[in-house]
């Protein structure tokens, strides 16, 4: 039996590749300056990337989670207070709520965006609602002139996660504009991705600026001297150079993935299976390629069969885990979530995918759907 060759998800190295020269100089400027932590490296791409974003204050932190966690802390959010945000998302959303002591009110998706429902927040405000986190899932944006309106009528913050949305935009602006605060993550695998963990806050609000500033690094604005508790999460120069370097292939790359992802719905959405929308007024930057499907198991095992890789993101909404029990939410609270999560599969897509390697993935299916089982 011949073995069919793999064609995977996502491919982090190719990106390295694209720009090979550019960023191996990058990291020997970094390991030749001596200045690993907090140095010229990480201002400049925190200059670069608010230029990008159109915000005027950007803080280099860790990872994701935490540029969640410490914008919402920035915001003063603490034991008591409510955070409204989606179940369908990576559970670094909900653990970022928690982290601040606050407890987080899960309501249901749009079935075709797989973003938050914006009808679904008003009736989930309470006395205790401080924020609401409208995650841009996918590379997909959120309706943020509802949510803006909603915000400022009841007096709330909104604090944007931009984890998957990198360059993606809604009525002409990006993600990280619409909020009071927003996140961004650079895991490896994101659109715009460094080789390791690293995050960012981005504002346009120079008191949530400074308070976040303060936060990433114990409090220090002086070093050694406490003004706030803080904690350590502190963007490093290796990373920021290398982000640096990316962030310029940053548009380029996410045409690459809308173009590739045309291509699939116009191919795919003919065989029957259902391929993701963009909201009115969105750009959508395809972070993930993601279909539904009721024979979704089924078309997994088969693509698997035939060395193509796919995952789902997410398996199992975080209202129903197992972590999350004592949030009180039991199956059929959010019907929308729990469907699409029954009926979702990501398919490869990244910028430098071979028409050949997507023509393989778009024959699997029509394969598959065609026959209705795995041969």
């Amino acid at each position: 039996m011949v073995v069919p060759r793999s064609i995977p998800l996502i491919n982090p190295r190719a990106s390295y590749l694209a720009c090979k020269e550019e960023i191996d100089t990058a990291i020997a400027r970094v390991m030749e300056s001596g200045r690993y932590i907090l140095g010229q490296e990480v201002s400049a791409f925190e200059r670069e990337f608010t230029a990008y974003i159109g915000v005027q204050y950007g803080i280099g932190v860790g990872s994701g989670t935490e540029a969640l966690h410490v914008a919402l802390q920035a915001c003063g959010m603490k034991l008591g207070d409510e955070v409204i945000t989606v179940s369908h998302t990576a559970v670094a959303t909900v653990a970022a709520i928690q982290l601040c002591g606050a407890r987080p009110i899960l309501v249901d998706i749009d079935p075709h965006t797989f973003v938050i429902d914006a009808n679904q927040i008003e009736r989930a405000i309470t006395s205790r609602t401080k924020a609401i986190i409208p995650v841009h899932l996918y590379g997909n944006m959120a309706e943020m002139r509802i949510i803006r309106s909603i915000a400022d009528r009841h007096g709330l913050r909104i604090v944007e996660d931009c984890a998957q949305s990198h360059g993606a935009s809604y009525g002409g602006q990006k993600s990280g504009v619409w909020g009071n605060i927003a996140a961004f993550s650079f895991y490896p695998t994101k659109n715009l991705g460094a080789f390791g963990d690293a995050g960012m806050v981005v504002t346009n609000d120079p008191e949530l600026g400074d308070r976040v500033r303060l936060l990433r690094e114990y409090g220090w604005r002086q070093r050694y001297v406490s003004e706030i508790p803080g904690l350590n999460s502190r963007l490093d120069e290796l990373q920021a150079a290398i982000l640096r370097v990316k962030l310029r292939y940053l548009d380029r790359w996410n045409e690459e993935r809308r173009k590739k992802a045309k291509t699939y719905t116009e191919m795919l959405a003919p065989l029957g299976v259902i391929c993701p929308s963009e909201g009115l007024g969105v750009k959508h930057v395809y972070h993930l390629y993601v279909i539904r499907t009721r024979e979704r198991d089924a078309l997994q095992r088969f693509l698997k069969e035939k060395g193509i890789e796919t995952l789902i993101h997410y398996p199992i909404p975080i209202h129903l885990q197992k972590a999350y029990e004592d949030l009180g939410y039991r199956q059929g609270d959010l019907p929308v979530t729990e469907q699409c999560c029954s009926e979702i599969l990501s398919l490869p897509l990244y910028p430098e995918i071979k028409e050949s390697e997507m023509e393989e993935v778009i024959q699997s299916i029509r394969c598959f759907m065609k026959n209705g089982r795995i041969k």
